[in-house]
Protein backbone atom coordinates (compact mmCIF):
# COMPACT_ATOMS: atom_id res chain seq x y z
CA UNK A 1 0.00 0.00 0.00
CA UNK A 2 1.47 3.33 -1.08
CA UNK A 3 0.37 6.58 0.52
CA UNK A 4 1.15 9.89 -1.14
CA UNK A 5 2.71 12.65 0.95
CA UNK A 6 0.33 15.20 2.41
CA UNK A 7 -0.30 18.08 0.01
CA UNK A 8 1.13 21.49 0.78
CA UNK A 9 -1.38 23.62 2.70
CA UNK A 10 -3.71 25.63 0.47
CA UNK A 11 -5.40 28.25 2.64
CA UNK A 12 -6.88 31.71 2.33
CA UNK A 13 -4.72 34.77 2.91
CA UNK A 14 -3.97 35.42 6.56
CA UNK A 15 -6.48 37.65 8.36
CA UNK A 16 -4.74 40.23 10.54
CA UNK A 17 -6.89 43.36 10.56
CA UNK A 18 -10.58 44.36 10.50
CA UNK A 19 -10.04 45.41 6.89
CA UNK A 20 -8.91 41.88 6.05
CA UNK A 21 -12.10 40.47 7.59
CA UNK A 22 -14.26 42.98 5.68
CA UNK A 23 -12.48 42.04 2.46
CA UNK A 24 -13.26 38.38 3.13
CA UNK A 25 -16.92 39.24 3.77
CA UNK A 26 -17.04 40.87 0.32
CA UNK A 27 -15.31 37.99 -1.50
CA UNK A 28 -18.64 37.08 -3.08
CA UNK A 29 -18.27 40.23 -5.17
CA UNK A 30 -15.21 38.74 -6.88
CA UNK A 31 -17.18 35.62 -7.79
CA UNK A 32 -20.08 37.66 -9.16
CA UNK A 33 -17.77 39.71 -11.37
CA UNK A 34 -16.55 36.51 -13.03
CA UNK A 35 -19.93 34.78 -13.19
CA UNK A 36 -21.72 37.86 -14.52
CA UNK A 37 -19.07 38.43 -17.18
CA UNK A 38 -19.61 34.87 -18.35
CA UNK A 39 -23.41 35.21 -18.24
CA UNK A 40 -23.29 38.41 -20.29
CA UNK A 41 -21.03 36.75 -22.86
CA UNK A 42 -18.11 39.12 -22.34
CA UNK A 43 -15.39 36.49 -22.74
CA UNK A 44 -16.97 35.02 -25.86
CA UNK A 45 -17.41 38.54 -27.23
CA UNK A 46 -13.78 39.56 -26.71
CA UNK A 47 -12.63 36.17 -27.96
CA UNK A 48 -14.55 36.78 -31.18
CA UNK A 49 -14.02 40.52 -31.72
CA UNK A 50 -10.59 41.00 -30.16
CA UNK A 51 -9.41 44.24 -28.52
CA UNK A 52 -12.37 46.53 -27.84
CA UNK A 53 -13.21 49.83 -26.17
CA UNK A 54 -15.70 50.21 -23.36
CA UNK A 55 -18.18 51.77 -25.76
CA UNK A 56 -17.91 48.86 -28.20
CA UNK A 57 -18.38 46.31 -25.44
CA UNK A 58 -21.35 48.20 -24.01
CA UNK A 59 -23.07 48.30 -27.39
CA UNK A 60 -22.39 44.68 -28.38
CA UNK A 61 -23.52 43.25 -25.03
CA UNK A 62 -26.60 45.49 -24.85
CA UNK A 63 -25.59 47.13 -21.56
CA UNK A 64 -26.95 50.38 -20.16
CA UNK A 65 -23.48 51.88 -19.73
CA UNK A 66 -23.87 52.92 -16.10
CA UNK A 67 -21.34 50.88 -14.16
CA UNK A 68 -19.76 49.26 -17.21
CA UNK A 69 -16.44 51.01 -16.61
CA UNK A 70 -16.27 49.84 -13.00
CA UNK A 71 -17.34 46.36 -14.07
CA UNK A 72 -14.57 46.12 -16.65
CA UNK A 73 -12.00 47.64 -14.29
CA UNK A 74 -12.95 45.06 -11.67
CA UNK A 75 -12.24 42.29 -14.16
CA UNK A 76 -8.91 43.94 -14.97
CA UNK A 77 -8.00 43.93 -11.27
CA UNK A 78 -8.99 40.26 -11.02
CA UNK A 79 -6.60 39.43 -13.86
CA UNK A 80 -9.26 38.32 -16.34
CA UNK A 81 -8.92 41.15 -18.87
CA UNK A 82 -6.26 43.76 -19.57
CA UNK A 83 -6.55 47.48 -20.31
CA UNK A 84 -4.06 49.14 -22.66
CA UNK A 85 -4.92 52.77 -23.33
CA UNK A 86 -8.68 52.61 -23.81
CA UNK A 87 -8.76 49.06 -25.20
CA UNK A 88 -9.68 45.90 -23.29
CA UNK A 89 -8.32 42.46 -24.20
CA UNK A 90 -8.51 39.01 -22.64
CA UNK A 91 -5.65 37.76 -20.51
CA UNK A 92 -4.01 34.47 -21.49
CA UNK A 93 -5.80 32.51 -18.77
CA UNK A 94 -9.18 33.93 -19.81
CA UNK A 95 -8.50 33.08 -23.44
CA UNK A 96 -7.55 29.54 -22.48
CA UNK A 97 -10.44 28.77 -20.11
CA UNK A 98 -13.32 31.20 -20.67
CA UNK A 99 -13.76 31.37 -24.45
CA UNK A 100 -16.20 28.75 -25.80
CA UNK A 101 -14.64 26.14 -28.04
CA UNK A 102 -11.19 26.13 -26.46
CA UNK A 103 -9.88 22.76 -25.20
CA UNK A 104 -9.78 23.88 -21.55
CA UNK A 105 -13.05 25.82 -21.56
CA UNK A 106 -14.76 25.76 -18.15
CA UNK A 107 -17.96 27.57 -19.04
CA UNK A 108 -20.05 24.62 -17.92
CA UNK A 109 -18.51 24.82 -14.47
CA UNK A 110 -19.22 28.56 -14.30
CA UNK A 111 -22.86 28.07 -15.27
CA UNK A 112 -23.26 25.44 -12.55
CA UNK A 113 -21.62 27.77 -10.03
CA UNK A 114 -23.89 30.64 -11.04
CA UNK A 115 -27.20 28.81 -11.32
CA UNK A 116 -26.87 26.10 -8.68
CA UNK A 117 -24.01 26.64 -6.23
CA UNK A 118 -24.24 30.41 -5.72
CA UNK A 119 -27.90 30.32 -4.57
CA UNK A 120 -27.27 27.17 -2.53
CA UNK A 121 -24.40 28.75 -0.59
CA UNK A 122 -26.85 31.40 0.59
CA UNK A 123 -28.56 28.54 2.44
CA UNK A 124 -25.44 27.08 4.07
CA UNK A 125 -26.87 27.68 7.54
CA UNK A 126 -30.01 25.72 6.66
CA UNK A 127 -27.89 22.87 5.28
CA UNK A 128 -25.83 22.73 8.47
CA UNK A 129 -28.96 22.73 10.64
CA UNK A 130 -30.84 20.09 8.65
CA UNK A 131 -28.20 18.08 6.78
CA UNK A 132 -30.36 18.42 3.66
CA UNK A 133 -29.43 19.70 0.18
CA UNK A 134 -30.43 23.27 -0.61
CA UNK A 135 -30.81 23.24 -4.39
CA UNK A 136 -34.11 23.96 -6.10
CA UNK A 137 -36.11 20.82 -6.75
CA UNK A 138 -33.89 18.59 -4.62
CA UNK A 139 -35.20 15.11 -3.95
CA UNK A 140 -34.76 11.44 -4.86
CA UNK A 141 -35.76 11.96 -8.51
CA UNK A 142 -34.15 15.37 -8.99
CA UNK A 143 -31.32 14.06 -11.18
CA UNK A 144 -33.65 12.17 -13.52
CA UNK A 145 -35.93 15.21 -13.76
CA UNK A 146 -32.94 17.32 -14.69
CA UNK A 147 -31.90 14.87 -17.42
CA UNK A 148 -35.43 14.94 -18.84
CA UNK A 149 -35.21 18.70 -19.42
CA UNK A 150 -33.19 19.38 -22.62
CA UNK A 151 -31.82 22.74 -21.46
CA UNK A 152 -30.81 21.46 -18.04
CA UNK A 153 -29.31 18.31 -19.51
CA UNK A 154 -27.26 20.35 -21.98
CA UNK A 155 -25.92 22.54 -19.16
CA UNK A 156 -25.09 19.46 -17.10
CA UNK A 157 -23.24 17.79 -19.98
CA UNK A 158 -21.20 20.93 -20.62
CA UNK A 159 -20.35 21.18 -16.92
CA UNK A 160 -19.22 17.54 -16.80
CA UNK A 161 -17.11 18.05 -19.92
CA UNK A 162 -15.45 21.01 -18.19
CA UNK A 163 -14.56 18.85 -15.19
CA UNK A 164 -13.29 15.88 -17.18
CA UNK A 165 -11.43 18.14 -19.58
CA UNK A 166 -9.35 19.50 -16.71
CA UNK A 167 -8.59 16.03 -15.35
CA UNK A 168 -7.88 14.30 -18.67
CA UNK A 169 -4.34 15.59 -19.36
CA UNK A 170 -3.20 14.58 -15.87
CA UNK A 171 -4.90 11.17 -15.99
CA UNK A 172 -3.40 10.42 -19.41
CA UNK A 173 0.07 10.92 -17.91
CA UNK A 174 -0.57 9.33 -14.51
CA UNK A 175 -1.28 5.76 -15.61
CA UNK A 176 0.38 3.31 -18.07
CA UNK A 177 -2.60 3.05 -20.42
CA UNK A 178 -0.62 1.37 -23.19
CA UNK A 179 -0.35 -1.74 -21.00
CA UNK A 180 -4.14 -2.24 -20.98
CA UNK A 181 -6.67 -3.07 -23.69
CA UNK A 182 -9.93 -1.65 -22.34
CA UNK A 183 -11.30 0.97 -19.96
CA UNK A 184 -14.75 1.40 -18.41
CA UNK A 185 -15.77 4.79 -17.00
CA UNK A 186 -18.55 4.22 -14.45
CA UNK A 187 -20.79 7.28 -14.37
CA UNK A 188 -18.81 8.63 -17.32
CA UNK A 189 -21.60 10.85 -18.66
CA UNK A 190 -21.36 11.32 -22.44
CA UNK A 191 -17.85 9.89 -22.68
CA UNK A 192 -15.71 13.01 -22.74
CA UNK A 193 -12.95 11.50 -20.60
CA UNK A 194 -13.06 8.13 -22.38
CA UNK A 195 -12.92 10.01 -25.67
CA UNK A 196 -9.78 11.87 -24.59
CA UNK A 197 -8.15 8.60 -23.50
CA UNK A 198 -9.01 6.86 -26.77
CA UNK A 199 -7.68 9.83 -28.70
CA UNK A 200 -4.36 9.56 -26.87
CA UNK A 201 -4.13 5.75 -27.14
CA UNK A 202 -5.31 4.43 -30.53
CA UNK A 203 -5.16 0.77 -29.42
CA UNK A 204 -7.39 1.33 -26.38
CA UNK A 205 -11.09 0.48 -26.37
CA UNK A 206 -13.44 2.36 -24.06
CA UNK A 207 -16.89 2.15 -22.55
CA UNK A 208 -19.15 4.23 -20.34
CA UNK A 209 -21.73 2.90 -17.90
CA UNK A 210 -24.37 5.49 -17.08
CA UNK A 211 -28.10 6.10 -16.98
CA UNK A 212 -30.13 5.51 -20.19
CA UNK A 213 -30.64 9.25 -20.98
CA UNK A 214 -26.87 9.50 -21.59
CA UNK A 215 -26.91 7.03 -24.50
CA UNK A 216 -27.74 9.52 -27.25
CA UNK A 217 -25.37 12.27 -26.04
CA UNK A 218 -22.64 9.61 -25.74
CA UNK A 219 -23.04 8.54 -29.35
CA UNK A 220 -23.07 12.13 -30.57
CA UNK A 221 -20.05 13.18 -28.51
CA UNK A 222 -17.83 10.18 -29.24
CA UNK A 223 -18.65 10.58 -32.93
CA UNK A 224 -17.63 14.24 -32.76
CA UNK A 225 -14.38 13.20 -31.05
CA UNK A 226 -13.70 10.63 -33.78
CA UNK A 227 -13.61 7.60 -31.46
CA UNK A 228 -17.13 6.16 -31.78
CA UNK A 229 -15.90 2.93 -33.40
CA UNK A 230 -13.90 2.09 -30.27
CA UNK A 231 -16.44 3.35 -27.72
CA UNK A 232 -19.45 1.52 -26.27
CA UNK A 233 -22.26 2.73 -24.03
CA UNK A 234 -23.84 0.51 -21.37
CA UNK A 235 -27.08 1.76 -19.83
CA UNK A 236 -27.99 0.99 -16.26
CA UNK A 237 -27.99 1.90 -12.57
CA UNK A 238 -24.58 1.26 -11.06
CA UNK A 239 -26.06 0.36 -7.68
CA UNK A 240 -28.35 -2.34 -9.09
CA UNK A 241 -27.10 -3.50 -12.50
CA UNK A 242 -23.97 -5.54 -13.20
CA UNK A 243 -21.04 -3.58 -14.57
CA UNK A 244 -19.32 -4.90 -17.70
CA UNK A 245 -15.79 -6.22 -17.23
CA UNK A 246 -12.80 -4.14 -18.34
CA UNK A 247 -9.05 -4.12 -17.77
CA UNK A 248 -9.31 -0.70 -16.17
CA UNK A 249 -12.42 0.54 -14.36
CA UNK A 250 -12.74 4.20 -13.34
CA UNK A 251 -14.84 5.97 -10.72
CA UNK A 252 -14.10 9.64 -11.30
CA UNK A 253 -15.97 12.40 -9.45
CA UNK A 254 -18.56 9.78 -8.53
CA UNK A 255 -18.02 8.62 -4.94
CA UNK A 256 -18.30 12.11 -3.48
CA UNK A 257 -21.97 12.17 -4.48
CA UNK A 258 -22.85 9.38 -2.07
CA UNK A 259 -22.79 8.42 1.60
CA UNK A 260 -19.83 6.40 3.00
CA UNK A 261 -21.91 3.22 2.98
CA UNK A 262 -22.92 3.73 -0.64
CA UNK A 263 -19.31 4.49 -1.60
CA UNK A 264 -18.13 1.21 -0.09
CA UNK A 265 -20.82 -0.69 -1.98
CA UNK A 266 -19.98 1.03 -5.26
CA UNK A 267 -16.24 0.37 -4.87
CA UNK A 268 -17.00 -3.31 -4.29
CA UNK A 269 -19.14 -3.47 -7.43
CA UNK A 270 -16.50 -1.67 -9.49
CA UNK A 271 -13.74 -3.92 -8.13
CA UNK A 272 -15.71 -6.99 -9.21
CA UNK A 273 -15.78 -5.60 -12.77
CA UNK A 274 -11.97 -5.31 -13.00
CA UNK A 275 -10.46 -8.10 -15.09
CA UNK A 276 -7.58 -10.12 -13.58
CA UNK A 277 -4.37 -8.14 -13.91
CA UNK A 278 -6.34 -4.91 -14.21
CA UNK A 279 -6.85 -1.85 -12.03
CA UNK A 280 -9.55 0.28 -10.45
CA UNK A 281 -8.91 4.04 -10.66
CA UNK A 282 -10.76 6.35 -8.28
CA UNK A 283 -10.36 10.11 -8.26
CA UNK A 284 -12.04 12.96 -6.43
CA UNK A 285 -11.01 16.16 -4.64
CA UNK A 286 -9.97 13.99 -1.71
CA UNK A 287 -9.29 15.68 1.61
CA UNK A 288 -5.95 15.62 3.42
CA UNK A 289 -5.94 13.77 6.73
CA UNK A 290 -5.74 17.10 8.59
CA UNK A 291 -7.31 20.39 7.36
CA UNK A 292 -4.83 21.82 4.88
CA UNK A 293 -6.62 22.51 1.59
CA UNK A 294 -9.31 25.21 1.54
CA UNK A 295 -10.47 24.61 -2.07
CA UNK A 296 -11.11 20.92 -1.38
CA UNK A 297 -12.90 21.73 1.86
CA UNK A 298 -15.17 24.08 -0.08
CA UNK A 299 -15.85 21.35 -2.64
CA UNK A 300 -16.87 19.07 0.23
CA UNK A 301 -19.31 21.72 1.45
CA UNK A 302 -20.63 21.96 -2.12
CA UNK A 303 -21.58 18.30 -1.81
CA UNK A 304 -23.44 19.03 1.44
CA UNK A 305 -25.46 21.67 -0.40
CA UNK A 306 -26.34 19.65 -3.51
CA UNK A 307 -26.52 15.95 -2.50
CA UNK A 308 -28.40 13.82 0.01
CA UNK A 309 -25.30 12.29 1.61
CA UNK A 310 -22.20 13.31 -0.31
CA UNK A 311 -18.92 14.89 0.75
CA UNK A 312 -15.26 14.65 -0.07
CA UNK A 313 -13.19 12.12 1.88
CA UNK A 314 -9.55 11.22 2.65
CA UNK A 315 -7.63 8.84 0.40
CA UNK A 316 -7.21 6.51 3.37
CA UNK A 317 -10.98 5.95 3.41
CA UNK A 318 -10.87 5.04 -0.27
CA UNK A 319 -8.06 2.59 0.40
CA UNK A 320 -10.12 1.04 3.19
CA UNK A 321 -13.07 0.52 0.81
CA UNK A 322 -10.72 -1.13 -1.68
CA UNK A 323 -9.30 -3.39 1.03
CA UNK A 324 -12.81 -4.39 2.09
CA UNK A 325 -13.56 -5.25 -1.55
CA UNK A 326 -10.56 -7.60 -1.66
CA UNK A 327 -7.81 -5.35 -3.02
CA UNK A 328 -4.38 -5.80 -1.43
CA UNK A 329 -2.25 -3.35 -3.45
CA UNK A 330 -3.09 0.34 -3.71
CA UNK A 331 -1.34 3.55 -4.70
CA UNK A 332 -2.18 7.20 -4.08
CA UNK A 333 -1.08 9.99 -6.42
CA UNK A 334 -1.82 13.65 -6.92
CA UNK A 335 -3.84 14.37 -10.05
CA UNK A 336 -3.09 17.97 -10.90
CA UNK A 337 -3.75 20.48 -8.14
CA UNK A 338 -7.42 19.68 -7.65
CA UNK A 339 -7.77 15.89 -7.38
CA UNK A 340 -6.25 12.78 -5.84
CA UNK A 341 -6.01 9.45 -7.65
CA UNK A 342 -6.22 6.12 -5.82
CA UNK A 343 -5.30 3.01 -7.82
CA UNK A 344 -6.18 -0.52 -6.76
CA UNK A 345 -4.35 -3.34 -8.59
CA UNK A 346 -5.92 -6.76 -9.12
CA UNK A 347 -3.55 -9.73 -9.44
CA UNK A 348 -3.67 -11.99 -12.50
Amino acid sequence: MTIAPAPAPVAAAALRTPTDVKRLANAFCHAQLLLTADELGLFADLGSHGPSTQEQITERLGLDGRGTGDFLDGLVLLGLIELTGDVYTLTDVATETLVPGTPRYIGGFLRRASRMLYPAWGQLGAALRTGQPQTAGAGPDAFLRMLADPAQRSAYLTMMDSASGLVAPHLIRAFPWSAYASVLDVGGCRGNLVGRLLGAYPELRGAVFDLPPMAEPFQEHTTALGVAERATFHAGDFFHDDLPTANVVMLGHVLHNWSPEERAALVARAWAAVAPGGALLIYDAMLPETPADLPRTLVSLNMLLVTEGGSEYPASHCQAWLTAAGCTTTEVHGLGSTDTLVIGHKPR
